[in-house]
């Protein structure tokens, strides 16, 4: 991407996926573990990440593929990029569909940066020129072109494991030990929830839960809450009847000013700025 193309934010939103598009000299970008699958395309310029505790770049038409409970750091400059991230239970829901998997089995992705994919390339490209169109119809070709990504990651870049410790909840992908915190997490979104009433709902004391939950997500109990709550204020956010200071304090911010703070983490946007870019929900 040229220096000189003006910075450009985009995002789609809707329970099952998210496409978030952005254009800019500069990339500063965090995604805090969950339970969805996400995939990084970096259509132009360079990035450097780090997943896992291990350090990687990105050149110009690769992808970075991440599976539910990894935490990526990436940076970046004249970055052209896409985000998107699908539900745990999209994808499962595709891979049934397909006959890869049956019960008690899971998708994990095969490797986590993509050299060469023509094909997921095309896709992005696609996805690019359709948010940034104005045309009827864009969120019907935008559903199409992900359902076709998802088929493209389940086909060439994805395998089954069976696992008797990850299972699909209604929060999404999560290690059974802790599933039962992630669901209070998700169920109790508008309250200030503790670390101990979080342990608890798992049965395990503050400090060893807090311990097990890092080795298992990669991050910690409160960065993941802060992500939940991030990741239900921007579907909120699509809805015009409801007020910033109504949807920081749906999604457990006790006013406003916190409620930006912390969403800017996030995403790297302020909630208005978020949604003057939104082009649906």
């Amino acid at each position: 991407m040229r220096s000189s193309l003006p910075h450009l934010n985009r995002f789609f939103v809707c329970p099952q996926y998210s496409i978030y598009y952005r254009r800019a000299g500069k990339l500063d970008w965090t995604h805090e573990a969950s339970a969805d699958y996400a995939v990084l395309f970096l259509l132009a310029g360079n990035i450097r990440f780090t997943i896992t505790d291990s350090l990687g770049t990105l050149s110009e038409g690769q992808s970075l593929l991440i599976g539910p409970a990894s935490a990526v750091y990436a940076t970046g400059h004249s970055v052209e990029s896409i985000v998107m991230t699908l539900a745990s239970s999209f994808v499962v829901d595709h891979a049934v569909r397909m006959g890869l998997i049956g019960p008690g089995a899971n998708i994990i992705f095969q490797v986590g940066r993509v050299e060469s994919d023509d094909r997921l390339n095309q896709l992005a490209q696609s996805l690019a020129g359709e948010i940034q169109c104005e045309e009827p119809g864009r969120e019907i070709v935008l559903g199409a072109l992900v359902e076709q990504v998802a088929v493209q990651l389940l086909r060439r870049h994805a395998k089954v494991r069976r696992s008797e410790e990850m299972e699909l909840s209604r929060a999404g992908l999560i290690d059974r030990r802790i599933r039962r915190s992630v669901e209070l997490m998700h169920a109790q979104l508008e309250h200030d929830l503790s670390l101990k009433e979080i342990a608890a709902a798992s049965y395990l004391s503050p400090f060893h839960f807090a311990r097990l939950f890092k080795k298992l997500t990669g991050t910690t109990p409160h960065a993941y809450l802060a992500g939940v709550r991030a990741a239900r204020a921007q579907l909120l956010l699509g809805k015009p009847t409801l007020s910033i200071t109504q949807i920081s304090s749906r999604v457990g911010y006790s006013s406003p000013s916190h409620f930006t703070k912390a969403f800017r983490q996030a995403t790297g946007l302020t909630p208005r700025a978020f949604r003057r870019a939104l082009i649906s929900s």
